[in-house]
C-alpha cells in the first residue's frame, strides 16, 4: 500500500514530532522529566503509527493503525493540556493547535476509509 508521493498526514505528523521533541527538551530543562517523557512518547508515536499505516497489509490494518494514531493524539492532547494548565510549566505555544489539525485529518481519513 505504500505510496512515496507527498502525503499530508505523514508530513504533518513528522513536523509535529519534531516540535514535540523541542518542547520535551524545554520541559527537561525545567526538570519536568516525567511529563516530558510521557509527551515525547505519545507525541512522536502519532507519526510512527501514521507512517506504519502507509505499509498496511489491508484496509482493515490501515484503519487500525490510524485509530492507534488517533489514540496517541488524544493522549498527547491530555499531556499538553496538563502543561498548559499547570502554573509551573512552560507554555506549549501552538502545539495544541497543530495537534488539532492532525486530529481532524486523522479522523477524516478514518471515516473516509471505512466507507
Amino acid at each position: 500500500m505504500r505510496n512515496d508521493k507527498e502525503n499530508l498526514i505523514v508530513s504533518l505528523t513528522l513536523e509535529f514530532a519534531l516540535e514535540i521533541i523541542e518542547y520535551a527538551e524545554i520541559l527537561e530543562d525545567h526538570k519536568k522529566y516525567i511529563i516530558s517523557k510521557q509527551l515525547l512518547k505519545s507525541g512522536t508515536s502519532i507519526g510512527a503509527n501514521v507512517r506504519e499505516a502507509q505499509n498496511a497489509e489491508s484496509k482493515a490494518d490501515f484503519i487500525h493503525k490510524m485509530k492507534i494514531a488517533a489514540k496517541e493524539a488524544d493522549e498527547t492532547e491530555y499531556w499538553l493540556t496538563l502543561c498548559e494548565l499547570s502554573k509551573n510549566y512552560p507554555s506549549p505555544n501552538g502545539l495544541k493547535e497543530s495537534l488539532q489539525s492532525i486530529i481532524n485529518v486523522v479522523s477524516k481519513i478514518i471515516s473516509s476509509s471505512k466507507s
